[in-house]
């Protein structure tokens, strides 16, 4: 049931997020989108909303996207087993044609033309395009999964400085012509580094790093980069949130400011997160606080 707000109401609220929208006008925020959120039709309406919403108040936005399931997906539908190692997908030759095509065909076009649809201004990307995302083979036993190496950022910002939404498939190549699988984390994180973003939002399907994992109320609303170290050897960061968490160091020391690690199943996250006072997730603070 919907909750009925007066006009003053209304007011009040775009009100209190006044010093967030003015912290964060003409700053670069990078979104890495996936999990549920990606998959939940109405999830990804409202994330779209989000990411539209902040480019008209003028934050550079930037969506950085994966697409796991539908890569899966198509793969089944034309008689292909995934196979995974070590949580890494198995990329022949035929496979990693298949990621090109999902990511940087249908996915990237869909959330173009989502945020197009929403009133925004989108460009779709590849790291293809433009070298954006160079990479190397990471290990031959993995076929074409890639090792980022070199991000030429101009691309981007080129679409920023036009006032566009850029919306990133994280396929590289290297200069042999290969196509790699990138992991959509790293490439967020080298992307965010590259131009030095205000905030990485790494979108995820549980609330952030927990102090038990069975328990959402335990969620640590923030951490130093030291207390990550810390919170890892005690066992707490562990299994798939370790890569993630490496992901968000390296975008601190890359020159992100900071990084949130949050649940993308929670409607309007992303405006909870920036917009309001508590927050949503996360937080890994840089050296220079926000």
């Amino acid at each position: 049931m919907q909750t009925a707000f007066s006009n003053a109401e209304r007011a009040q609220v775009l009100t209190q997020a006044l010093p967030y929208i003015k912290r964060y006008t003409g700053r670069t925020v990078v979104v890495k989108y996936g999990g549920n959120a990606m998959v939940n039709d109405e999830l990804k309406q409202q994330v779209m909303e989000d990411i539209v919403l902040l480019w008209l108040i003028g934050v550079r936005i930037v969506l950085v996207h994966g697409g796991g399931p539908e890569i899966t997906d198509v793969m089944d539908r034309l008689g292909k087993k995934p196979e995974f190692i070590d949580g890494l997908r198995v990329t022949d030759k035929e496979t990693v044609e298949i990621v090109q095509m999902v990511l940087a065909g249908k996915v990237n076009k869909t959330l173009v033309n989502l945020l197009e649809m929403k009133g925004g201004r989108a460009v779709g990307l590849s790291g293809v395009d433009g070298r954006l995302i160079e990479a190397k083979i990471r290990d031959p036993k993995l076929g074409y999964v890639g090792d980022v190496t070199k991000i030429h950022i101009r691309p981007v910002t080129d679409l920023l400085d036009r006032g566009y939404i850029p919306v990133i498939s994280t396929v590289g190549c290297d200069r042999e012509g290969n196509t790699y699988n990138i992991n959509g984390d790293t490439a967020a994180a080298y992307i965010a580094g590259a131009l030095h973003a205000e905030r990485l939002i790494m979108m995820t399907d549980i609330a952030g790093i927990l102090r038990d994992k069975e328990d959402p109320s335990t969620l640590i609303p923030e951490i130093t980069l030291e207390e990550a170290g810390e919170l890892r050897r005690e066992g707490v960061i562990s299994g798939g949130m370790i890569p993630k968490v490496d992901c968000c160091i390296m975008a601190i020391e890359a020159g992100v400011k900071n990084v949130v690690i949050m649940d993308g199943r929670v409607p309007h996250s992303i405006l909870m997160e920036l917009l309001t006072d508590e927050g949503a997730g996360t937080w890994i603070k840089g050296g220079e606080q926000a």
